[in-house]
């Protein structure tokens, strides 16, 4: 009886060799990886008490890339860090229940251009004397599907003060001024 056990067992295993070996070894992880037929996504920002900020992020998967496109009005000139957030809940007065940082590679805090950085850095968006700001980004390693590095039910952020892209963990960008939460569109 022992020898039969052992002898599926090592079957067991000899099988999931072989067949990992047909696949070349390797495997996509499907909680990383776009949904299907989903390919845009938007948050429309809502605005701290007392503040006049309005606007949206758009954000459309291309291949294995986000492209990010921010447009804010009614806030105050000048440069302001924008970042996403862990949690998609902007319903604390001020906003901290977006938590913190969304992070799930584990990077140091920075801003783009540097590739090592937390997914969700945004670095800073330049607002003109009439209050209106836009900037558009790529993002590498992030989705807008399912799993760990999804956008999907997260938020963005903006901050009151420039980030300055090296402070720990979260670049020193003062309060939160307005939050959206992402959806799929």
């Amino acid at each position: 009886m022992k020898l039969a056990k052992a002898t599926l067992v090592l079957g067991s295993v000899g099988l999931l060799l072989v067949t990992g070996c047909r696949s070349g070894g390797t495997t996509k992880d499907p909680s990383d990886v776009p949904g299907e037929g989903q390919n845009s996504a938007i948050a429309t920002f809502q605005a701290k008490a007392g503040s006049k900020a309005a606007g949206t992020a758009t954000f459309t998967q291309e291949g294995d890339k986000v492209r990010v496109v921010v447009e804010v009005n009614g806030v105050a000139p000048g440069s302001h860090g924008i970042h996403v957030h862990e949690k998609g809940d902007c319903s604390a007065p001020d906003f901290s229940s977006a938590g913190g940082h969304w992070n799930p590679t584990g990077s140091p805090h920075a801003c783009p251009p540097l590739a090592h950085r937390h997914p969700g850095d945004l670095g800073n968006l330049e607002v003109n004397e009439s209050g209106a700001g836009r900037v558009e980004y790529t993002l590498d390693g992030v989705n807008l599907g399912i799993g760990p590095k999804t956008l999907l039910g997260k938020s963005v952020v903006l901050h009151e003060g420039k980030d300055d892209c090296n402070s720990q963990p979260s670049g020193e960008s003062g309060g939160r001024l307005a939050c959206a939460v992402i959806e799929p569109r």
